[in-house]
């Protein structure tokens, strides 16, 4: 019985899992033991790279440790904190792979949970973006998450129901074909808005969200979410209106 479940169980040509990381080194570890687990159950061929963002941590010296133990794992430094929409550009140029899963370091995400966004796969779907079933963060920025999203979705016009929920599969194909912009958060918008906009459909299932053991998050310092902003707005001038303005000239 077992061996046929793993039999039919959903299957892809190869996968590039890409993790960024700023100050993850209580958690990536087990990220990277359980992206290993699997990926080999959804695919043959794989590799898993990690962004390192300038952590001043011990998050640099475990990847590098890490690397000599997994042949699988390839570690991007970069000197100083560039932000995380850098980290996953990086991430994104560096996979070599024909579809690319990404999550965040912080072990919020399970990447076991991969096997929901590779079953989810089916004719008519480009691309599959996880949902978080209930968000375990603090009341605050429970508030503000929810917020946000309204405003995004009221402002871009995304049809997704969680832009916020970084745990994507995404064909490398459409990374190469649309050009990403943002170094902060912004980048999960300006991703799914690029995507939705160029014609690609996503299909969307549920995941589960835990709170953080281990670090703090960089999105509520507030000299990110000052950056934050200001991409928002320059995505907005960009996204929506340059676009109507394009469209209204056409007409």
């Amino acid at each position: 019985m077992l061996m046929e479940t793993a039999r039919n169980r959903p299957r892809v040509s190869s996968i590039s899992a890409v993790f960024p990381a700023y100050n993850d080194g209580g958690t990536i570890a087990s990220m990277i033991a359980a992206a290993l687990i699997v990926l080999r159950q959804v695919t043959d061929e794989y590799e898993i790279i990690v962004v390192n963002d300038g952590s001043t941590d011990y998050t640099a010296s475990l990847l590098d440790e890490l690397t000599m133990r997994y042949p699988e794992l390839r570690v991007l430094h970069h000197s100083s904190n560039q932000g995380y929409g850098a980290a996953l550009r990086a991430g994104f140029s560096a996979a070599t792979k024909d579809w690319v899963f990404y999550t965040d370091g912080d072990a919020q995400y399970d990447p076991l949970e991969l096997t929901c966004l590779v079953g989810a796969l089916c004719e008519g779907v480009d691309a599959v973006n996880g949902y978080k079933l209930s968000r375990s963060d603090s009341v605050f920025r429970i508030l503000i998450g929810k917020a946000y999203h309204h405003i995004a979705k009221f402002f871009f016009g995304f049809h997704i129901r969680d832009v916020d929920c970084d745990f994507r599969l995404i064909p490398r194909r459409i990374l190469d074909e649309i050009e990403l912009e943002s170094v902060s958060g912004a980048i999960c918008l300006e991703l799914v808005k690029k995507i939705e906009d160029a014609g690609y459909v996503f299909a969307e299932v549920p995941v589960h969200h835990y709170s953080r053991k281990y670090g703090a998050s960089q999105f509520f310092v507030p000299r990110r979410i000052v950056q934050t902003l200001r991409q928002l707005v320059r995505l907005y001038w960009r996204l929506v209106i340059q676009k109507e303005r394009f469209r209204t000239k056409k007409n």
